[in-house]
């Protein structure tokens, strides 16, 4: 007996139309040429069953349903490699997000929602959770070790909420947390090159996790939080080491 092949019938996708009203140019979401180079670089490819390619060609068959549902778009880290390979530069990555913004929070990934909502409840927007003040006695501590136990590094500075300083510098959280050690090449490099940059109580973890999460107005709360901190202690550059 042969295969038993599944006809996809193609009608209007409701989801696509709304994509490519809020993109410009549309993100050329109709000009797919079904090469499959987006497919061939993405680290996603095959998950799921899923692929770049396979996505956007379900949302241009109007299968609403099945883009929506599947937990392929969680897959996705936006690196825009496919956008990069694509002849036709096909935004891909923000179909994605569009599709991540039409599940119900509560039904998101635990882990990615977890991470948002202990960034929106510390005032350094650490998505692991960490005070400010233990971020800055880590930091601190760290600073000493490597006074006192590297020769050459006697003078090396690292400064809290210094008004005024050139940089103002992010930290992704996970350093301070579980790997401290981790933070001291960048201090060293910023040293060697002569920066002036603080780090700030406010709004110092570098990572957004509600980016991931596809949540909005909660990556904007957590943007802005970042901005007024640079803004109060007066720096001319934000640092954002993510």
């Amino acid at each position: 007996m042969g295969e038993t092949t599944t006809l996809v019938l193609p009608r209007q996708s409701a989801f696509l139309s709304q994509v490519m009203g809020l993109l410009p140019e549309g993100g050329n979401l109709s000009m797919c040429l079904t090469c499959g180079l987006c497919s061939s670089g993405c680290p996603a490819s095959g998950l799921h069953d899923m692929d770049p390619r396979k996505f956007l060609r379900l949302c241009a068959l109007g299968q609403d349903d099945l883009v929506l549902s599947t937990p392929w778009v969680w897959m996705c880290t936006m690196c825009q490699r496919c956008v990069y390979a694509c002849p036709m530069q096909i935004d891909i990555p923000r179909l994605i997000y569009a599709a991540r913004a039409a599940w119900p929070r509560e039904n998101r990934p635990k882990g990615i929602r977890g991470s948002c909502d202990q960034a929106l409840n510390t005032e350094g927007n650490s998505a692991m959770g960490a005070r400010s003040e233990d971020f800055q006695f880590v930091a601190e501590d760290v600073l000493e070790e490597v006074k006192a136990s590297q020769p050459g590094w006697e003078d090396l500075s690292v400064s809290f909420n210094r008004k005024g300083a050139e940089y103002f510098l992010n930290q992704n959280s996970r350093e301070p947390v579980t790997e401290p050690d981790e933070m001291v090449p960048l201090w060293k490099i910023l040293h060697t090159v002569g920066c002036d940059w603080t780090y700030g109580t406010l709004g110092w973890a570098a990572e957004n996790y509600c980016m991931f999460l596809a949540d909005d107005k909660a990556w904007e709360t957590i943007v802005r939080n970042k901005v007024r901190a640079v803004e109060e202690l007066g720096c001319r550059y934000w640092l954002n080491t993510e």
